[in-house]
């Protein structure tokens, strides 16, 4: 146990504890990081071990002011205080200034998806070079298999079982879960990976691939993605999360197994998959406004 008040080497030994020892991907790690450097900015000339929860206060409704919701500051209080926590545990510390805080609430807030239609148009792209065909197959397989972005970029070719159709998923908290791969996604990916060899530099494993043979990263990801929605005319901001959204979405409307879908989406409580059930009464809803004879408007 060590009292060393550093802030720098501080924040350095946490990431590395969430690294190495949490086993959290490179993405929430990165988040992490991010979140800690605005506490390091917030507080100034004070020491960690001398911010109280009056300080902390504070420095939420500052960044409230700047027009964060509340959900993004309970993830960054979130963070602070696991970061709290760990320095009391190694680090002597003797007390939680984030115990106990909550974040201001905000409205409910329903996920953006696609419809099943604009799903199809968006993947409906030409592929006419190695780089439509690498986003096709990683598409195709956001969609088919609600991935998360960090569980893609991470994929190796071995993860995949053209055998049997599904992927091996490394998910939040070192979770590993098999989910089906649709034959769409099998047959481009079956393509890729034929190919991929002629981009694959030395010791690369990732199975997606940027131009220069390395492992494609997740600002690209989103990148190609939102190209590819405005090439085929969609209108809402389409990020990865979409496509998981998109998945949970209407693999409910048609199976209404939540179970089924909760264990896919790698989801630890079946809580946070009901909000598709939401979606799906949303997308009903808004068929019987549209064709049921007694929900028409008389003109």
């Amino acid at each position: 146990m060590t009292s060393n008040n550093n802030p720098a080497s501080l924040v350095v030994a946490y990431i590395f504890h969430l690294a190495n020892e949490r086993r959290l991907s490179p993405l929430t790690c990165k988040s992490y990081s991010h979140d800690i450097a605005t506490l390091l900015k917030l507080a100034t000339e004070t020491p960690f071990n001398q911010l109280q929860i009056h300080h902390v206060r504070r420095f939420v409704a500052r960044l409230h002011s700047t027009g964060l919701s509340g959900r993004s500051l309970a993830r960054i209080l979130s963070a602070w205080r696991g970061f709290y926590n760990y320095l009391m545990r190694d680090h002597g510390y003797t007390h939680n200034p984030c115990a106990g805080l909550h974040a201001p609430k905000s409205p409910k807030t329903l996920p953006h998806v696609l419809s099943p239609d604009e799903a199809a148009k968006l993947l409906e792209f030409p592929v006419n070079d190695l780089m439509a065909l690498r986003d096709k197959a990683m598409f195709e397989l956001f969609y088919s298999s609600g991935l998360r972005l960090a569980e893609l970029i991470i994929l190796k070719p071995e993860d995949l079982s053209f055998s049997d159709s599904t992927v091996r998923i490394l998910g939040k908290g070192s979770k590993t879960r098999i989910v089906p791969v649709g034959s769409q996604a099998i047959r481009v990916l079956r393509e890729w990976i034929k190919l991929r060899e002629t981009l694959l530099k030395p010791g690369e494993t990732a199975l997606f691939l940027s131009r220069n043979g390395k492992g494609i990263s997740s600002r690209s990801v989103s990148q190609r993605l939102k190209i590819r929605a405005i090439q085929q005319g969609i209108s809402i901001n389409v990020h990865p999360h979409v496509l998981r959204h998109s998945f949970a979405s209407h693999l409910l409307q048609s199976s209404a197994d939540l179970r089924a879908v909760q264990e896919m989406l790698g989801h630890a409580s079946i809580s946070t998959t009901q909000i598709y059930t939401h979606l799906d009464f949303q997308y009903l809803a808004k068929v019987y406004d549209a064709t049921h004879p007694r929900a028409k408007k008389k003109g």
